[in-house]
């Protein structure tokens, strides 16, 4: 009996990850879908409806949802997929379902308050417009909260007639995980393997990613598949040159757009390092970011998921995140005084892309003075602000209004979570090429998506495909 697998989302593009498996049995279909993210961006902008408000498939009719991480792009339209009558268990690590709690409801608020402030700024200017309801709202949270079933690292667990989820830990975010099914059909057994996000092979908070059993079917992530980052030394003198080089020297404010949960986290654990070997520049730090406080505590009560060097650092060090002179800011009231703070500081905010959160009061704030740096830590989707001003844009639209652009725009690869072309091969030499019946790369724009295929197949493998957004194929 047939099995499909259809792309809905993250197919030539680095958002809205959504993969539905049609297995088809005795007993009828049973389907899977595997992350259910949000397209951002490009994405979003570029097409005639928000294809965040089509799945592209009837929720009701999934079975069972596999979940590889928290990120918003892999699991933030999982509310409104419950709203439209997904009823399913919804599996992930323990890491996984407790950043989902904070990340989604924090992801609902951002929903709430745009729609508001759409609404608003229409009024105000006289249009008569109409608006489409937020994506979802708070109250859409918790019953998609309750769905959540969880499973560790290397637990095999029957999802469904034949069925076999196991994880295996990708090194990318707390909790994050590539998906192995075994699926057993018609006599015989396809092993389907997603990777999700692929993490670094560097000394960081986690752990390298995990090999993981052979399999038939591949499904790759490629988002930095064209490129290599820097060498692990050269990050903590990088960070380190353009603190002293804006804020010492030049007398600015040093602005960190960051993902809330793994970057921000990976960048306290080195400006804490750097703190206790004395070599941090006694300027203030702040975390702007309530979800950001709420992904370090989270960060906190997962530590044993942290690599064994950085679990051995906590005898010594029992907070790998806190250090003299940084402050967490929760209220909207603190956040407002930072812009009329005049002295030099380092600000990490999110949204890492630049596309939401406090980071774009401070961006409001602050892009108009020379003396002032945006150090870029991640990628950043094409379309997105964060994109826009690593094109090198004159002047951005931010909150209606144009704001020219003066500061500096600075860029690090080396906090990306994402593997590199160099990582993804290795991650994957764990496996015969010659056994993997069928590769498919997503998560990644043309050149990306065409780079790692190039790579792969130089390293042995065939049958790569790179599927377009509503693709279906035959396993």
């Amino acid at each position: 009996m047939p099995i499909f697998l259809t792309c809905h989302g993250a197919a030539g593009t680095v958002t809205g990850t959504k993969h539905l498996l049609e297995v088809h049995g005795k007993q009828g279909i049973f389907r899977i879908l595997l992350d259910c993210g949000m397209f951002q961006g490009e994405a979003v902008r570029e097409t005639d409806h928000d294809p965040n408000r089509r799945f592209g498939f009837a929720p009701s009719e999934v079975d069972v949802l596999v979940l590889s991480h928290a990120h918003i792009d892999h699991s933030g339209l999982l509310p409104r997929l419950v709203a439209e009558g997904y009823r399913g268990p919804i599996w992930s690590t323990p890491a996984t379902k407790d950043l989902c709690t904070i990340m989604l409801a924090d992801s609902a608020h951002i929903q709430e308050y745009d729609h508001q402030f759409d609404v608003k700024r229409a009024r105000k200017r006289g249009d008569d417009l109409e608006f489409d309801e937020p994506l979802y709202t708070v109250a859409d949270v918790a019953p998609a909260m309750d769905l959540f079933q969880t499973v560790g690292y290397g637990e095999p667990r029957l999802i469904g007639p034949g069925i076999t989820l196991t994880y295996t830990d990708t090194g990318h975010i707390l909790g994050s995980a590539a998906i192995h099914l075994d699926i057993e059909n018609d006599g015989r057994t396809l092993h389907f393997t997603f990777t999700g996000d692929v993490g670094r092979y560097v000394d960081r908070l986690l752990p390298e990613p995990e090999p993981f059993r052979q399999c038939d079917v591949l499904v790759c992530e490629s988002t930095y598949g064209d490129r290599d980052h820097a060498p692990v030394k050269e990050a903590e003198e990088e960070l380190m040159r353009h603190v002293s080089d804006v804020c010492v020297k030049g007398k600015g404010k040093l602005l960190i757009p960051a993902f809330s949960i793994g970057k921000t986290q990976e960048l306290l654990y080195t400006l804490n390092s750097l703190s206790n070997e004395g070599r941090l520049p006694r300027v203030p730090v702040y975390v702007d970011s309530p979800l950001a406080i709420s992904a370090t505590e989270v960060a906190r009560a997962h530590s044993t998921l942290f690599r064994d060097a950085v679990r051995d650092q906590l005898t010594g060090d029992p907070d790998l995140f806190t250090f003299p002179g940084v402050e967490f800011v929760r209220s909207a009231d603190r956040s407002k005084q930072l812009n009329g703070v005049k002295e030099p500081f380092i600000i990490i905010a999110a949204s890492g892309m630049m596309e939401a959160g406090r980071i774009r009061h401070h961006l409001h704030n602050e892009l108009g003075d020379p003396a002032n740096a945006v150090l870029v830590v991640g990628f950043c989707a094409p379309g997105t602000l964060g994109d826009q001003l690593l094109r090198g844009a004159p002047e951005v639209n931010i909150f209606g209004d144009v704001v020219p652009v003066r500061a500096r725009i600075l860029r690090m690869d080396f906090y990306s979570a994402h593997a590199d072309r160099g990582e993804l091969v290795r991650y994957l030499s764990c496996q015969d090429p010659a056994r993997v019946r069928r590769t498919y790369l997503v998560h990644g724009v043309d050149h990306s998506l065409l780079g790692l295929q190039e790579r792969l197949e130089e390293n042995g493998y065939r049958k790569i495909t790179i599927p377009k957004r509503g693709q279906r194929f035959e396993l």
